[in-house]
C-alpha cells in the first residue's frame, strides 16, 4: 500500500512538473518580421510558415504591391532558415490601434508558446469605429514545441 502511494506521488509529481524553454537573449531567440494592422483572420490563431514561397506569398499585401520580385526598392526581411517562422492573426477588433511594434519574450510553457508584447495606450478621446484584423509574423528558436500561441501583454 505504502509504496502505491509512493508511485501515485510520483506520477502525480511528474505530470505537475512543466517543461519551460526561456531564452535570456529574446531579441536574437524572438524576432519580428512583419506588422500589420489590416490583412489577418477574423479569429485569433497561428499558423508554422514552412518555406520561403509562403513566406512571401503571406507578407506580399502588407507591402500594397502584387509581385515583389518586380519591386527592387521594397526591402522586406529575409525568411529564417534555422528558426520557426510563425503567423499569428490577432482576431477583429472595432477600434483603435492594435498592431504589434515589439516582441519582449516568448517562452514555451505547457506547449504553449506564450509571446509578450507592449501594452497598446489608450489614445483617449473619440474614436472612429473601424474594424481591423492585425496580424504579425515573427520567429523563434527552431527547439519550440508547441500547440498554440498566446499573447501576454505587459508594460
Amino acid at each position: 500500500m505504502k509504496s502505491l502511494l509512493i508511485a501515485c506521488a510520483v506520477i502525480f509529481m511528474s505530470c505537475a512538473s512543466t517543461s519551460s524553454q526561456k531564452s535570456s537573449a529574446v531579441q536574437e531567440n524572438a524576432e519580428l518580421l512583419v506588422s500589420e494592422s489590416q490583412g489577418g483572420a477574423e479569429t485569433p490563431g497561428f499558423t508554422i510558415i514552412k518555406d520561403e514561397k509562403d513566406f512571401r506569398n503571406r507578407i506580399r499585401g502588407s507591402f500594397g504591391v502584387v509581385d515583389l520580385d518586380k519591386e527592387s526598392y521594397i526591402k522586406y526581411p529575409s525568411f529564417p532558415k534555422n528558426k520557426k517562422v510563425v503567423l499569428y492573426n490577432l482576431g477583429t477588433f472595432r477600434s483603435g490601434s492594435h498592431k504589434i511594434d515589439e516582441i519582449k519574450n516568448a517562452s514555451v510553457k505547457n506547449q504553449i508558446l506564450y509571446v509578450e508584447v507592449p501594452a497598446g495606450e489608450p489614445s483617449g478621446g473619440m474614436e472612429i469605429q473601424v474594424i481591423s484584423n492585425p496580424w504579425i509574423i515573427f520567429t523563434v528558436p527552431a527547439s519550440y514545441q508547441f500547440t498554440s500561441v498566446e499573447l501576454k501583454y505587459s508594460k
